[in-house]
């Protein structure tokens, strides 16, 4: 079997880089890597440049957990308005219970 190399976000964008000078092939040949790989990483690039090479889907957990955090954030709110509606409904109730009794 043979073993998956892996490669850092730093040295795909150097590879990149090297195609303003160089050859898919030559940068292919230099670095011992194929040039489809190259041209996939460079397509990725093109796509999206900012979430280019995330890595192991670190930001997709990232991402995953700000949702759930926003959520999370959202729900308290709707509890929060909830209770200060329930408290001024409480407040006028217990007014109007000290008109009648005085």
């Amino acid at each position: 079997m043979v073993k998956r190399r892996n490669f850092k976000r730093e040295f795909k964008l150097e590879i990149l880089r090297q195609l303003s000078t160089k050859s898919v092939a030559e940068i292919a040949k230099e670095n011992n890597i194929h040039p489809k790989i190259i041209y996939k990483w460079k397509d990725e690039f093109e796509k999206n440049p900012g979430r280019a090479f995330a890595g192991h889907g670190k930001i997709c957990k990232l991402e995953a957990e700000l949702a759930q955090s926003q959520r999370l954030v959202g729900r308290l709110y709707a509890q929060v308005d909830f209770f200060k509606k329930a408290s001024e409904t409480l407040k006028a109730r217990l007014a109007e219970e000290r008109i009648k009794l005085a």
